[in-house]
Order: structure tokens, then C-alpha cells, then sequence
């Protein structure tokens, strides 16, 4: 078998939860081979990040251009991009269409509603990179940055007209991520394309190991359209995937933090050798 490829334009975690190396063993995980443009370098572990260092976005768009020359991804995601300049680039540079379809992660808002971007990036997404993307999964607070509006005002019985109003923006399909929502039991999430609405329920899992799971699943996402399934599809099975991972690092004591997800299914499968 001759993996498909993906990539992953996304910053650096040197805790190895989230970002690109989220990104790559998702990838690795889902039969994916994975290709990267970082954006920036973050000296973080579980507990949090201590210090950023952003690259140029001609550089950015170097490891792109490489990539794609060579290597045709089939599918592409963005994660953090650090700066409106970035985004800027990135948009011109995706405007080519040579990439396979996009997920756009909107790494704006952190899921304890620091803001991660500048109002200037915030419009740059939604003038010119969301209208390029196949998806877009933004949490509730990215949600709520991206229309200029409250928490209160997306979710709960507004998480759908929210979503609605992001596809209005003009990508091809919404997941609205509700699983920091207030329900104790399901973590819920919402997909929202022009042929309807559909709801992607799993058991919540309570769990330290928590660190990187929007990564994660905007990275199985991609993955799984760069192995053909359409849009839907991909996002229940990144889904399932997600929820299988959170299950498989529940015991784990990796740093003093939120420590990463099972990418792998270390703790569903025996591996031979160990």
C-alpha cells in the first residue's frame, strides 16, 4: 500500500501534545503520510508555554512551495498561524487550489477564552482564508470571535444558527465544536454543510490527557479526505478516532499538566514487540 499524503501548516509544540506533532501521528495513525509547513516554534510541556518565536511567512510559504512540488498532498490543514501577515500569505498561496481540500482550525481563541490572534488575523480568516476551506472547525469561543459575538450567542440552542452563519462565510461545511459545552454526559458537536445539519455525539471522557485534541481532530480529519472519504464521513470518523485516543491516554501521567492523547492506540492494541 502507498500511503496518501497530507499537510499540515501549523506551529510547533515541544511538549509533543498538540500542533504539528499532534498533526503527524494522526496522521501516521490514519495510514497518512505527513508533510509540514510550521509557522512558529513554542518551547512548551503540559503546562503551558513559555515562550514563541514566529517565523517569517516567506519562509512559511517556502516549505510549501517545497512540499508541493514534489510531494502533492491530498489534503491540507492549518492550525496556528500566529500572525495576520501569515494569514495573509497563507490565503494567497492556498488561492491556487493545488493542495487537495482544506480544513481550517482556527486557532484563534483558546477553549479558556484567552484570545491567541490579533482583530487583524481575526478578519484576515474571514475575508480570505475561510472562503477557500472544504471545513472549518472552530471551538465555541473561535466561533464567537469569528462572528463578533458573545459565548452566550453560539451556544446551546444558537449553536445552530451560528454555524450557519460561519458557512455563510463561504467554506463548504461547518463543525462547530461543543465538547467544552455545559453537558456533563456527551461532548457534541455540530456539522453544518449546505445539504443539512447533522449532530456527532460521543461519551464524554473525563481525562487530564486533554492537551491537542482540536489538533487532533481537525489533523484525522484531513487525513481521511486525503484517503477520499467526503466531507461528512471524514468528520465522523475523526470523530470516533478522537474519542478512541482520549480513552487510550485516560491512565496516562505524562508531565505535571494536561498531558497528550493515545495518537497511536498504544493502549487499544498489544505492540509486538514490547
Amino acid at each position: 500500500m502507498e500511503p496518501p499524503i497530507a499537510l499540515t501548516i501549523a506551529g510547533s509544540d515541544s511538549g509533543g501534545c498538540a500542533g504539528i506533532q499532534a498533526d503527524l501521528r494522526s496522521f501516521a495513525a490514519l495510514g497518512v503520510h505527513g508533510c509540514t509547513a510550521i509557522t512558529a516554534v513554542t518551547a512548551q510541556n503540559t503546562l503551558g508555554v513559555d515562550k514563541l518565536e514566529i517565523l517569517s511567512p516567506s519562509m512559511v510559504i517556502a516549505q510549501i512551495d517545497a512540499v508541493a512540488s514534489d510531494l502533492q498532498p491530498k489534503a491540507t490543514k492549518t492550525g496556528m498561524l500566529a500572525t495576520p501577515a501569515i494569514v495573509e500569505a497563507l490565503a494567497e498561496r492556498l488561492s491556487r487550489g493545488d493542495l487537495g481540500p482544506l480544513v481550517v482550525d482556527p486557532v484563534i481563541v483558546a477553549t479558556s477564552g484567552a484570545q491567541l490572534l490579533e482583530n487583524d488575523a481575526i478578519a484576515h480568516y474571514r475575508s480570505q482564508l475561510i472562503p477557500l476551506a472544504s471545513l472549518i472547525t472552530p471551538n465555541l469561543h473561535e466561533a464567537a470571535a469569528l462572528l463578533g459575538r458573545s459565548l452566550d450567542e453560539v451556544k446551546g440552542a444558537k449553536s445552530l444558527d451560528a454555524a450557519q452563519r460561519l458557512l455563510d462565510l463561504g467554506c463548504k461545511a461547518v463543525l462547530l465544536k461543543g465538547g467544552h459545552d455545559d453537558d456533563p454526559e456527551m461532548a457534541r458537536d455540530l456539522f453544518v454543510s449546505h445539504e443539512g445539519a447533522h449532530w456527532l455525539e460521543a461519551p464524554r471522557i473525563v481525562s487530564d490527557n486533554d492537551h491537542g485534541t482540536g489538533c487532533t481532530l481537525a489533523a484525522a480529519i484531513t487525513a481521511f479526505l486525503a484517503r477520499g472519504y467526503e466531507l461528512q464521513r471524514a468528520a465522523s470518523e475523526a470523530k470516533a478516532y478522537l474519542h478512541q485516543a482520549l480513552i487510550g491516554a485516560q491512565s496516562w501521567n505524562i508531565g505535571s499538566g494536561h498531558g497528550p492523547v493515545d495518537h497511536l492506540g498504544w493502549n487499544l492494541e498489544p505492540l509486538r514487540g514490547v
